[in-house]
């Protein structure tokens, strides 16, 4: 923790993307016991405001808990559509994540911070993430049918025959993904499965990317078969195909628009072989995450320890059903639906400004 908070300058401060999780919480904490007081930074939204994705409450009661100064920066949708441009300007790629770290970057900026701590890293080391209740859950449900030669690839060509969204793709695709944790968590995390993305590429070019990117290669290059605990398993997929290839790299870009370094505790090479046998060896998920909210001194409030997992959601959900700008999806039959995760509208949407999409 000590590394994260030298800054090269002496009297520059350094700040905590706050949110109501245990991580950042956890680590506004810990900062605050190496140099006193810190800055804590939350983004709020009226969208949110009174429901379970408020991040600001808790936020604002952990900070003064800490003795943080507190800066609580409310985000509108006309403030996302104002910003959008100079946010899509900012990737370097096109890239479903980083709009909050953007939004959040220049709150922090404009506090006059230069050094920021956030606490991306804590759900793939601690078992945060549903994934690691989930995978092994759907693994053992699904053991018999997916052992069973080309009945996945069957089952869900018949469940793709039913009427449109009756099922989802991911529910269609149980069995054909169930033989190995890997493959089920890249179903979990994948937001167009490979037969829907001909629709969306043309034909050639998803044989083409589908062939390059070579999933069951990539997946084990990440995972090979003796690598012990599912647990393990996940911690190692989430890591290095999630946190490393999206988030690290996101959270790279968005923050450096703002010209604001952002450093990452919980992503530490001599913490990594200190916590993983605490990791391998929980019983249940979410037990490392509760033993993570008691290293501060004072540990954190039970109800931070205990909350659902969180992290600086933005609602684009609600604000991509109101604005006209970016509807490019509506003409899109498979995310029409009511039910359609809006992560997928914003992927589609942003594969479209970057010109990735049939024409």
């Amino acid at each position: 923790m000590v590394a994260h908070l030298v800054a090269d300058v002496a009297d520059v401060e350094v700040g905590v993307f706050l949110s109501s999780g245990v991580d950042s919480t956890a680590l506004l904490g810990l900062a605050g016991e190496e140099q006193g007081h810190m800055r804590a930074v939350t983004l709020a939204f009226a969208e949110f405001e009174g429901t379970q994705s408020d991040e600001v409450p808790l936020a604002r009661e952990m900070a003064r808990r800490y003795g943080a100064k507190h800066v609580i920066a409310p985000v509108s949708q006309a403030d996302f559509r104002a910003s959008w441009p100079a946010i899509l300007q900012s990737m370097d790629q096109p890239s479903i994540d980083g709009v909050n770290t953007w939004l959040v970057s220049r709150v922090g900026a404009e506090a006059g911070l230069k050094v920021v701590l956030s606490g991306l890293g804590g759900d793939e080391l601690f078992g945060g993430y549903p994934s690691f209740s989930q995978l092994p859950r759907w693994a053992r449900a699904v053991r018999r049918p997916a052992a069973v030669p080309g009945l996945g690839a069957v089952t869900r060509r018949v469940l793709e025959r039913l009427p449109l969204r009756s099922v989802s793709p991911k529910a269609a695709g149980l069995v054909e993904y169930g033989r190995s944790i890997e493959r089920l968590w890249l179903l979990q995390r994948g937001l167009f499965m490979p037969w829907e993305l001909p629709a969306l590429l043309g034909e050639e070019r998803a044989r083409y990317a589908l062939d390059r990117l070579d999933v069951d290669e990539r997946l084990g290059a990440v995972v090979p078969p003796d690598f012990g605990s599912d647990v393990g398993r996940i911690s190692a997929l989430e890591s290095s195909l999630y946190m490393r290839n999206q988030l690290l790299r996101d959270s790279d870009w968005a923050s450096m628009a703002h010209s604001l370094e952002l450093r990452f505790p919980l992503v530490d090479a001599r913490l990594l072989p200190a916590i993983a046998p605490v990791l391998v060896g929980q019983q249940r998920p979410g037990d490392a995450k509760r033993l993570l909210a008691t290293a501060p001194r004072p540990p954190l409030f039970a109800s931070a320890a205990g909350r659902r997992k969180s992290g600086f959601s933005v609602p684009l959900g609600q604000w991509l059903t109101r604005l006209d700008d970016h509807d490019s999806w509506r003409k899109v039959p498979m995310l029409t639906a009511p039910s359609c995760p809006w992560a997928r509208r914003w992927a589609y949407i942003v594969a479209d400004r970057f010109g990735l999409l049939a024409t």
